[in-house]
């Protein structure tokens, strides 16, 4: 496919010609999406609502490993654009689907197929819809295709027939785009800021931040980490940033006496497009009032690192 650099994007055209695009494809059927609250699942359900309107059917799957308080916050803000969102509690599912399981790979796949399999796939049975519209861009291609991460919608570049595989065809209209691209096309689309700004949230979510077993009290742990770090930084003007729960545990000290707890690692990210980044140079009184934070109000974690590893060799995501 012929990458769409943003310097060359007509956001304009690019929206004219997709929304163009998904109504021949779908024609006069149903098609689905799932929104996550990333300006790419956003940006693809705008385009999919302009195109076909209430024949797409946009749920927000409800996996137990979204940051706080995300279902609630993006079915509002949909609905002030006019766009109904059903939300779909999968939170036994996901969970049962990642017990036991500690490699990456592993638990990205279990995720893939609870996803698109079982929830998904008993949505398009509900529905009779045969598209599903996805917000894969080309760094996601990239990455898959060269080995260096898996990503959860990354299929026919793998040789994966979703229509043989999950029951239905996969529409990816910012295919061609990388995050840069996206949010001029958000914008457009007349997303709000805190949307078409929005720091990347990888597919797996916060079970991308564990290292380890994704359990509902680990989940629970990165999350409350994810709250402070986004309150302490969201004046950084960072490109991303992240609470990592590391799997070992250290030892720590807590009134005067040993605190065998867990280890938060935060990453915080400057890029343009996520290809490469660098890590941001924050102030340590800033890092200091993190750890500290972290530490007295997240129960059980002793320790916050920093990762200072540019990508690469590092990835921005832990797994």
């Amino acid at each position: 496919m012929e990458e769409i650099t943003a310097e060359a994007l007509n956001s304009e055209n690019f929206i004219e010609q997709q929304v163009s695009a998904i109504s021949e494809t779908v024609g006069d059927g149903l098609a689905i999406n799932a929104l996550s609250g990333g300006v790419d699942s956003s940006a693809v359900t705008m385009l999919g609502h302009r195109a076909i309107g209430g024949r797409l059917k946009t749920y927000f799957i409800d996996n137990g490993i979204m940051r706080q308080g995300e279902p609630e916050w993006i079915v509002a803000v949909f609905k002030d654009l006019g766009v109904h969102v059903e939300v779909i509690d999968a939170r036994t599912e996901f969970f049962d689907a990642m017990s036991g399981i500690t490699d990456p790979e592993e638990k990205r796949e279990a995720i893939t197929q609870t996803f698109y399999k079982d929830v998904f796939g008993r949505l398009v049975r509900e529905s009779g819809a045969k598209h599903l519209l996805q917000g894969t861009i080309l760094t996601d291609v990239d990455e898959t295709v060269a080995g260096i991460k898996r990503q959860h919608n990354v299929f026919e570049q793998l040789g994966i027939d979703p229509e043989k595989t999950f029951g239905y065809k996969i529409i990816e209209p910012l295919i061609q785009l990388r995050k840069d691209g996206v949010r001029r096309v958000a914008e457009a689309l007349d997303l709000p800021e805190t949307i078409y700004n929005r720091m990347p949230f990888p597919g797996p979510a916060l079970a991308a931040r564990v290292i380890g077993e994704a359990t509902p009290e680990r989940i629970k742990t990165v999350r409350q980490a994810t709250v402070i770090l986004e309150e302490e930084l969201a004046d950084s003007g960072a490109f991303q940033y992240m609470a990592i729960l590391h799997e070992d545990h250290v030892t720590g000290i807590r009134n005067g006496a040993r605190d065998y707890g867990t280890q938060i690692e935060i990453r915080c990210w400057e890029s343009v497009d996520a290809r490469t980044a660098q890590p941001t140079r924050l102030s340590y009184t800033v890092l200091e009032r993190l750890a500290e934070r972290i530490t007295s109000e997240v129960p059980g974690v002793v320790s916050v690192t920093y990762g200072i590893t540019t990508k690469p060799p590092s990835t921005m995501e832990v797994v």
